[in-house]
């Protein structure tokens, strides 16, 4: 008898990328809401993805059980 397919949470599929070393990756929020009164800097620094919490990670893996596509 074959193993049940794990099914892949979707919305994390869409805001976590995980890298060929299998760090994860995630952005900032606060990115769409009052972006006039920020300043250039904080604006450039919501560009980059940053890598998530061990803490976090654990839970994100379980959702991702084959990586992104």
């Amino acid at each position: 008898m074959s193993k049940l397919k794990l099914k892949t949470n979707k919305q994390a599929a869409k805001r976590f990328k995980i890298t060929g070393t299998g760090k994860i990756l995630r952005t900032k929020g606060m990115k769409s809401h009052f972006r006039r009164r920020k300043s250039s800097r904080v604006k450039h620094s919501f560009d980059k993805m940053l890598p998530l919490s061990s803490a976090n990670a654990r839970s994100v893996r379980r959702s991702l059980p084959y990586g992104v596509d």
